[in-house]
Order: C-alpha cells, then sequence, then structure tokens
C-alpha cells in the first residue's frame, strides 16, 4: 500500500459584523502553489463567530480533493474548537458544552467539522489587526462583504 500525497494548501479567514448581532462578513484567501483565490460573502443579520466559522467552511468548501490545509485564524474560538477539539466534544455531548450551556453555531460547526475529515488541516493563530498581510486582507474582504449586506 502506499501513503498518499496531499496537496498542501495555505487558507487565511476572518470575519467580521457591524454590531454583534447584525450584517456580518467573512473574507478568504486559499494560496496553492503560489497562485491564490480570494472569497468572500456576507449575511444580513450574524454574529462575528459565525462569520469566522464561515470562512473556514466556504475555504475548505472549495477544496475539489483532499488537502494538507494549514489554516490560519486570528479567531481564538475558531482555532481551539478545532485543534482543542471542542466542537467534537460539543458534537458528542448532544451540542452541549456543559450540563447546562448548549454549543453556539451547531448548523455551522456540523459542516465544518464534516469538512474537516475530508481534510488534514493543522491550525494556526494569528493575531488580528497586526500586521499580518494576508489576515488585513481577508478582514477587507469581510469588512466589504459587511457593507454590502448592510445595503441591501
Amino acid at each position: 500500500m502506499y501513503d498518499l500525497i496531499l496537496k498542501k494548501v495555505e487558507i487565511f479567514t476572518d470575519g467580521a459584523c457591524r454590531g454583534n448581532p447584525g450584517p456580518g462578513g467573512w473574507g478568504a484567501i486559499l494560496r496553492y502553489n503560489n497562485k491564490e483565490k480570494e472569497i468572500c460573502g456576507g449575511e444580513k443579520d450574524t454574529t462575528n463567530n459565525r462569520m469566522e466559522i464561515l470562512a473556514v467552511i466556504k475555504a475548505l468548501d472549495i477544496l475539489k480533493e483532499p488537502c494538507e490545509v494549514t489554516l490560519y485564524s486570528d479567531s481564538q474560538y475558531v482555532c481551539n474548537a478545532i485543534s482543542k477539539g471542542w466542537a467534537k466534544k460539543w458534537r458528542d455531548n448532544g451540542w452541549k458544552r456543559n450540563k447546562n450551556q448548549p454549543a453556539l453555531n451547531k448548523d455551522l460547526w456540523e459542516r465544518l467539522l464534516l469538512l474537516l475529515e475530508k481534510h488534514v488541516v493543522n491550525v494556526v493563530w494569528i493575531k488580528g489587526h497586526a500586521g499580518h498581510e494576508e489576515n488585513e486582507r481577508c478582514d477587507i474582504l469581510a469588512v466589504k462583504a459587511a457593507e454590502k449586506v448592510n445595503l441591501e
């Protein structure tokens, strides 16, 4: 038997919200072999955390085959839920964070967990608004998307 060699992809993501809840946007940059693709979108009534998760979902969903992904995010909520296994624990506990508190954003975590099963994802937390080039670009994409949603 042989090992499958996966394509190595870098994904940078960010979410933004005008009010929380309020109009929100997400942005992502996908990089493979020095080629980049920018994607973004938004929702009329959402939260910042939902946009952070949705950015990751939309980016992973574009990949046409299993890949080895390095995911860069400034959201500790997203990074910890993936790398520390929180989202899997919430799912395994019937979408409860503990006995009394429901896990928020169940619908998005369900989608993301399915995508994480398809890919090998290494999560890297980066400090937001600290001059990280791709994070700043994702922030601009997310804010512009949120502003467009606000105009509708």
